[in-house]
């Protein structure tokens, strides 16, 4: 078969990056803790003025943890907004200031499993509600894992979290029952299923590729 650039793997997609005009910008509530809320004048090229509330975040890291049978390391922790308890990938925020992306990857692994790994790379960047938020997640996978040498002492939601191992293959299949609903956890499991399934592992992005979403 001939290989045709166009047909290749994600081949010429890619988002746009664009700042459309502020003429006022203004913070009408801060919480003091995670978020903030931003309210800009917009002025687009041509168009009408308008404004939107902004909720400024600082951004988060996920991590899809396989180990050599390619079983998924999850936790299980409430959720006190949606009243649930979730099944998650281990995650935080990115709420240690110039902290290398990694690093906060591999923090959240050691916080909320006491695991570490040796091989990492890149599978997902996201925007969670680019119509609401400038959160943006970056979702890791982590492989060649081994128990940390000292675990995390846990407080609030994550005081009695749990850990749970499954096959990836039945979190994907949870996933699309909808069963599963933690948004890191979903793209995170179904990215790792296309790499695994399609171009293999060893064509992901290395774990300190930029991110340009986060380092504008």
């Amino acid at each position: 078969m001939t290989d045709y650039p166009e047909l290749r793997f994600g081949a010429g997609l890619a988002d746009q990056p664009e700042r459309w005009p502020v003429t006022s910008s203004e913070t009408v509530h801060e919480t003091g803790r995670v978020i903030s809320v931003r309210r800009d004048a917009i002025e687009p090229p041509g168009g009408e003025p308008f404004v939107r509330d902004v909720v400024v975040h600082p951004g988060a890291v996920g991590v899809v943890a396989l180990d050599e049978n390619n079983r998924m390391l999850l936790v299980r922790q409430y959720r006190h907004p949606v009243g649930y308890k979730l099944l998650e990938a281990p995650a935080g925020l990115l709420d240690v200031q110039g902290e290398q992306y990694r690093l906060g990857g591999e923090r959240e692994l050691w916080e909320e499993t006491a695991t570490k790994a040796a091989d990492w790379r890149i599978l997902v960047d996201a925007f969670t509600s680019p119509g609401l938020t400038d959160e943006a997640v970056r979702i890791f996978l982590a492989r060649d894992l081994s128990p940390a040498d000292e675990s995390f002492e846990r407080l609030h939601e994550e005081a009695d979290m749990e850990t749970v191992w499954a096959p990836l293959i039945d979190v994907v299949g949870a996933v699309l029952a909808g069963h599963l609903q933690n948004p890191i956890l979903v793209m995170g499991s179904l990215a790792a299923w296309t790499a695994l399934n399609g171009p293999g592992f060893e064509t992901l992005r290395p774990a300190d590729s930029p991110w340009p979403a986060k380092d504008r």
